[in-house]
């Protein structure tokens, strides 16, 4: 796990050994056991170091293949790197270290780099220089678990870890990109690979970047596929499900320093704990809560400490919990933003705070993301489309569910009069699907596929955004054995029945039962039920039978309570920086109803709240509270 950083100058000129330093080292956070620099004419190579296995400086980056050809810089882990060595070992090739990165650069040398990156099972995001044909080669892993960030300005191409790397290029100049501002206050996510930051982009999950003299050029390696369900019974991938779940944990504890887990209370986290516990004696885990004194309603049960402390309990670990308060938000709310540095859902510093307290006692953290969005686990979205009578009827009601923010009149308002882009927003949504393999939208099983591959290819992705970054800053990896490569494969092709206990029931009442259990989210008997079953005799009877609920905190209570006056402050002030692009009125009118108990605009105050500090500190260039 690390950070990478550098550039290619296309007309030939050299790169400058002090400003790809500086790019790096605008990073360090991301490794700061070692740093590496490699410059070969016009191309600069720059590493940070978090070393996870293989601990000796043999193993530090730039790494170079022994017939000088190869050149590369690594952010991740291969969870096969032991099979694929195995298999070029018996290709020829002499490893002289024990990494990870050792095995990109032989499969690249053997296999070429479009093979390796098919081959490849785990979390990577990594730049390759061949000496002869004078070629790099971007890449990134298959669900996008590693960010890499893109730049060009004139004949140059910069690529980073994380975009605070441009910030160190002399000619990077900070601009609000308006399109993306646009799509972000639509659906508190972005599902183009551009950023908010004007002239930077992500490359997309799957992709292979080529830059030679001929140019550039793009290849897709892998995409979720949903349309090809196995033809097998219950039983039959409950057993499979369990022995695909215990493989995939135990594949991703291979570490060379501790492993330890987030442990939130919901079924997710107490799979991956009660089956990495079976190898990890006393494994460590951790837990964010909230002070919930004041908190009313139904926040009121958003602190899952009990239900954490119980399987810790049951588990034997080493349980540490992080107690959040209103009063945090103000502490960290700076921090997160220059981390985070590209928008992405709803409130995330719990992640950084439990990302923090991790951190002091171990460098590697197991995640559950990734099983809600592969296993079905949000019934009460996919049971709002599963009746759409073909593919426009199901986009035009999925797009409606998705607008998580505003409305397009609201947009209208709050980007100007002008700014009708309802017709812009649908087709944003629209090309998720564009090159989504096979699906078809003719049953309700195939809405319900289709659904699975959108909120993968999206929420899925911003979660993961999320998550690097919040934990990259504390020098904390974070790893997410749901996505193991089998596991995946596995979970796509299970049919929905067998995701979904109340299908069947729901196919055969009418549309108003359907509403009424819609209105409620609770009136379903829960999704996972794969999943569920499984997991049966490893987890505690009460998780088993908790009602699902998303990792939230009590915004909506704290924004009318503790932190009124920082809202005021932040968004109603004179000074306003955002103003520039959000109407202030607007904004006004939000946080005074909400304030009011009129409505709840809890995630909409969240992202006025982010984009109001990300002004402050990326454009204003406030650094004073990021450290």
């Amino acid at each position: 796990m690390c950070g990478i950083a550098g550039y290619l100058n296309r007309d030939g000129a050299p790169a400058d050994g002090k400003i790809v330093a500086a790019m790096r080292d605008a990073i360090a956070h991301r490794g700061p056991d070692g740093k590496g620099l490699h410059l070969d004419g016009p191309l600069g190579f720059g590493h940070r170091r978090l070393s996870i296995i293989d601990l000796r400086a043999v193993a530090s980056q730039p790494m170079h293949s022994p017939d000088g050809r190869w050149t590369i810089i690594f952010n991740g882990e291969i969870y096969n790197f032991r099979e694929l060595r195995r298999e070029l070992e018996r290709e020829g090739w002499r490893f002289r270290t024990r990494s990870d990165t050792e095995v990109l650069l032989a499969g690249a040398e053997i296999w070429g780099v479009h093979e390796l990156a098919r081959r490849i099972d785990g979390m990577a995001a990594f730049a390759l220089w061949d000496t002869v044909e004078r070629r790099l080669f971007l890449v990134r892993d298959r669900y996008g678990v590693k960010p890499l960030y893109l730049w060009r300005t004139g004949g140059r191409l910069a690529f980073a870890s994380e975009i605070k790397a441009f910030l160190a290029h002399p000619e990077f100049k900070v601009r609000v990109n308006e399109a993306a501002l646009r799509e972000y206050f639509t659906f508190q996510n972005l599902f183009r690979p551009h950023t908010l930051f004007e002239g930077v982009e992500q490359l997309p999950p799957a992709t292979i970047l080529v830059v030679d003299d001929a140019g550039e050029r793009r290849e897709t390696y892998w995409d979720y596929d949903f349309s090809k369900p196995l033809a097998i019974g219950p039983d039959e991938a409950v057993a499979e499900l369990e022995t695909l779940m215990g493989r995939a944990v135990e594949r991703q504890l291979v570490s060379d320093v501790p492993v330890g887990a987030y442990l939130s209370g919901g079924m997710d986290s107490g799979t991956l704990v009660a089956l990495a516990a079976q190898h990890i004696p006393r494994m460590q885990t951790f837990t964010a809560g909230f002070e919930m004194s004041r908190v009313r309603g139904t926040e009121a049960g958003f602190d899952e400490r009990r239900d954490a402390e119980l399987m810790a309990y049951s588990y034997k670990t080493e349980h540490y919990e992080q107690v959040i308060n209103a009063g945090d938000i103000r502490w960290s709310l700076p921090r997160v933003v220059w981390h985070l540095e590209d928008l992405r859902l709803g409130m995330s510093y719990p992640n950084y705070y439990i990302a923090r307290l991790a951190s002091k006692f171990v460098k590697v953290c197991l995640s559950g993301a990734g099983g809600d969005e592969l296993f079905g686990g949000y019934p009460w979205r996919y049971y709002r489309v599963f009746r759409s009578l073909g593919r426009d009827d199901y986009l035009t009601n999925y797009y409606g569910f998705w607008q998580r923010l505003t409305t397009a009149q609201e947009r209208k308002r709050l980007f100007g009069a002008s700014a009708d882009d309802e017709a812009e927003m649908f087709d944003v949504f629209r090309s998720v699907y564009a090159a989504a393999p096979g699906l078809s939208f003719e049953t309700p099983e195939d809405h319900i596929s289709a659904a699975l591959y959108f909120e993968c290819r999206t929420f899925l992705s911003g979660l993961l955004l999320v998550g690097d970054k919040l934990a990259m800053a504390s020098g904390l990896e974070e790893r997410f054995p749901f996505l193991d490569n089998a596991l995946v494969d596995f979970a796509m092709r299970l049919p929905a029945q067998h995701k979904l206990a109340d299908l069947e029931h729901m196919l055969t009442i009418d549309e108003d039962a359907v509403r009424k259990k819609l209105l409620a989210e609770d009136g379903f008997s829960g999704g996972k039920s794969c999943l569920r079953q499984a997991m049966a005799h490893v987890l505690p009877p009460e998780i088993m039978e908790r009602r699902k609920q998303g990792f939230s905190s009590p915004e909506a209570s704290w924004y009318r309570g503790e932190n009124a006056d920082y809202v005021r402050e932040m968004l109603l002030g004179s000074d306003l920086v955002s103003s520039a692009y959000l109407d202030a009125d607007f904004i006004r009118e939000t946080v005074e109803e909400h304030m009011s108990g009129q409505k709840n605009h809890r995630l909409l105050i969240w992202s006025f709240l982010s984009f109001e500090q990300w002004c402050r500190v990326f454009l204003n260039g406030d650094h004073s509270h990021v450290g």
